[in-house]
């Protein structure tokens, strides 16, 4: 069986696709959320899920919650003198919820589905699959979260939908994507986000207003009254979703700590987490060339959209109220159930069909020289954009940079600043060149992705046909023979558009047209075929769309008017 799986900052969930519809499947407690919360007993038993969680005020220093942030890195995390790393403490999760399922279905969890946030990097998504196969599960596919969401969504009633986006503030962190569903596909048109905002920010919050009202010595020996003061938080935050104040109180060496905390002022203190909403969302809409007045509907997810200050935010963002019939917190788990299904192929899921983007730009390190002719290495060159629809296939054009050279060697990387350093390097690929003149030998550098996360990278030199393949990523839960599918597929995608038959016929076309005229019609021609040609180098398959219809247009009207 595949389910599919939520692993979450503060609650994960398990789902997977019934009759015809995504089921969630209940923890031992009866539960549809399973605290993300691992605890060790003195024995050295492992307690994960509520009994963890309800362990951490007393036992901090043996309980851990919202490591999902630390996953990707080699950050211990100590229960005494025992140390784990954040991937494993995610595994015995992910265990958990495993043991679940199969005790409600009574049959064997083999496989799963697991949401990841649509900005995890490629270090934290391959991380995120190593807790999967630690937990004894072949990750068939890692999906991001808010477009798992959006499978929820549009899952429904199977309608069109115009562009819609989906807002999704966890426990953790925060996902924008924009989607568009039509004829049965799913195709989620730009991702961006912050994987350092979520609910328990906003319990940081709560916690910095007592702390500064009733002068908690919140101190590193401190450590029982810092989780005690985080739970009174987080309980307050909750309890300012349904009030207009809320009693933040703790029991702290036999007294009563308590303090009054209103909206207003939680607003107020919150504005910085606030404003830091406002950029993944332009992002996201300037990735995907649509304004606010674009989207039919922003659609809430994730537990943390429940807070009335984050609606307010966001109705006062997009002037309108978001849409929040979508349950915030099973949402992404029902979703994942939905992609489990389509990987077990089911026949009533038949005619769903999902894209996903690129959510950091991928591209290779450069030289270039500034105006005085000094060069400056270490330059991000993208060649896969971010937000590119995937699956995709780009090539970009490079020169040798110093005379006489006789290897070109292309660092491999993943973000989106200026330089490498800065981003995230994944591999490497060297090839020879013949030594020229500096700029004399040209290097074409080809990426190409798809949504299961293989990435090939090909360097040919067209002088001597020299050719070098590099797989930087073999695929998230593929076996050989899957692989060697999706490479096949991939291989149909590496050719250039200018060189695909629908495009050059219409280059010809427009050609004709330029030779067969002379006047107004003639220019407006040569300008067809000039911005045909530009639109091409692009390769952007929406945009090459775009502009063939266009054109096409233009040109049955330049041939439309009859001489006989």
């Amino acid at each position: 069986m595949i389910v599919g799986i939520d692993l979450g900052t503060t609650n994960s969930a398990i789902a997977r696709w019934g009759d015809g519809a995504p089921e969630l499947i209940p923890n031992s407690l009866g539960d549809f959320l399973t605290p993300s919360a691992v605890s060790l007993t003195d024995d050295g038993d492992v307690l994960v899920g509520m009994a963890a969680r309800d362990r951490q005020s007393v036992y901090p220093d043996r309980t851990a919650t919202a490591f999902k942030r630390l996953i990707g890195t080699q950050k211990p995390i100590l229960f005494g003198t025992t140390r784990f790393t954040a991937e494993e403490l995610s595994a015995l999760v992910l265990k958990s919820l495993k043991a679940d399922a199969e005790r409600h279905c009574g049959e064997a969890v083999t496989s799963a589905v697991i949401t990841v946030p649509a900005y995890f990097s490629d270090r934290q998504r391959k991380a995120t699959r190593r807790a999967g196969e630690l937990a004894g599960l072949q990750v068939e596919r890692l999906v991001n979260e808010p477009t798992a969401a959006a499978l929820a969504y549009g899952i429904a009633d199977r309608e069109d939908r115009d562009p819609f986006l989906v807002f999704d503030l966890g426990g953790g962190t925060f996902d924008v994507s924009i989607v568009e569903i039509f004829d049965g596909v799913i195709e989620v048109r730009a991702s961006a986000g912050d994987n350092r905002l979520g609910g328990e920010d906003f319990n940081e919050v709560i916690a910095g207003i007592a702390k500064e009202r009733l002068r908690l010595p919140l101190g590193t020996a401190q450590a029982k009254l810092r989780e005690q003061v985080r739970a009174a938080a987080e309980r307050t935050r909750r309890a300012l979703s349904e009030a207009d104040s809320a009693t933040f109180d703790i029991v702290w060496q036999d007294e009563l700590l308590s303090t009054e905390i209103t909206a207003e002022q939680f607003e107020a203190a919150a504005a910085p987490l606030l404003d830091r909403l406002r950029e993944p969302v332009l992002r996201a809409m300037r990735d995907s060339k649509l304004h606010a007045d674009a989207m039919s509907e922003i659609v809430l997810v994730g537990g943390a959209t429940r807070m009335p200050i984050v609606r307010k935010a966001v109705t006062r963002m997009f002037a309108r109220f978001p849409n929040a019939t979508v349950h915030p917190d099973h949402a992404i788990a029902l979703g994942a159930g939905v992609q489990a299904g389509l990987r077990e192929r089911r026949a009533d899921l038949a005619e769903i069909r999902l894209t996903d983007v690129c959510p950091f730009s991928l591209g290779v390190d450069v030289m270039a020289r500034d105006a005085s002719g000094a060069a400056h290495g270490g330059l991000f060159q993208p060649i896969l954009e971010r937000n590119t629809v995937l699956p995709a296939s780009r090539v970009h054009r490079f020169v040798t940079a110093h005379a006489q050279q006789k290897k070109v060697e292309f660092g491999i990387y993943q973000g989106e600043a200026r330089t490498v350093a800065a981003n995230i390097q994944l591999g490497s690929v060297e090839i020879a060149v013949p030594p020229r003149a500096a700029g004399e030998i040209a290097i074409d550098c080809r990426f190409t992705y798809d949504v299961s996360g293989l990435l090939e990278v090909d360097v040919t030199v067209p002088a001597t046909g020299e050719k070098r393949l590099v797989v930087i990523n073999d695929g998230d839960g593929l076996d050989a023979a899957e692989a060697e599918e999706r490479r096949a597929a991939l291989a149909a995608l590496k050719i250039h558009p200018r060189d695909q038959a629908a495009n050059q016929a219409l280059i010809a076309r427009a050609e004709r047209c330029f030779e067969s005229f002379v006047g107004e019609r003639r220019a407006l021609a040569g300008q067809l075929l000039a911005h045909f040609e530009g639109v091409l180098a692009t390769q952007d398959p929406r945009a090459i769309a775009e502009a063939m219809a266009l054109v096409t247009d233009q040109l049955d009207a330049i041939e439309g008017e009859r001489y006989l």
